[in-house]
């Protein structure tokens, strides 16, 4: 049977249909290609260390840019023209861009924290100092934690203020020479290897 021989109502019918048909397949594809990403991403994450908070930025991240694809292809399947779906994709873009450089301090953070779990160039537990030039003594403290935006130290500094607790933003340790110092055997006991808090 051909579409010839179809009656009149479902020929009618038969473009609205394939609309629908191909709606339903960008709909069905984005959210397998989003569980497949996901799942790529938790891979990582296992055979990387990476903890479980790191890993929720790009997995939001990964599903944002997904849904957006979808809506834009699924938006011209139901007859929006092109130059439109282009002027509102080119007007997200900006305004992201905008954000984008407006939250630069904290995105940048955030990166060097996965850089810092994943070349791990110190550890819970270590002692280090920051040094703003080789030739000056700078911060000094001990390693408590590495949050996703900074990494808390104690401070051993100075006198007056040992034991107080300093917050190094993650990109600093990118940008200063660092000096460490492993713990040592009955210190390296008190701490665990990998600490991860919330923000």
């Amino acid at each position: 049977m051909t579409v010839d021989h179809l009656p009149s109502w479902a020929l009618d019918a038969l473009p609205t249909l394939l609309h629908a048909g191909k709606i339903i397949l960008v709909v069905v594809g984005a959210w397998l290609l989003k569980r497949l990403i996901w799942r790529i991403v938790e891979r990582l994450g296992q055979a990387y260390n990476l903890p479980a908070r790191m890993l929720v930025p790009l997995r939001t991240m990964a599903g944002w840019i997904i849904v957006l694809v979808a809506t834009l292809m699924v938006m011209q399947q139901l007859g929006v023209s092109a130059a439109v779906i282009w002027s509102a994709f080119t007007g997200f873009a900006a305004v992201a861009a905008v954000a984008f450089f407006a939250a630069w301090s904290v995105l940048s953070n955030l990166f060097c924290s996965f850089l810092l779990f994943t070349s791990a160039p110190f550890r819970v537990g270590d002692r280090l100092e920051i040094l703003d030039a080789s030739d000056k003594p700078g911060v000094k403290g001990r390693v408590l934690e590495i949050r996703l935006l900074y990494t808390v130290l104690q401070d051993l500094t100075a006198e007056d203020t040992r034991g107080a607790r300093l917050q190094i933003p993650n990109s600093a340790f990118f940008q200063k020479t660092i000096r460490r110092w492993p713990p040592e055997a009955d210190e390296a006991e008190q701490f665990q290897w990998a600490s991860v808090s919330g923000f």
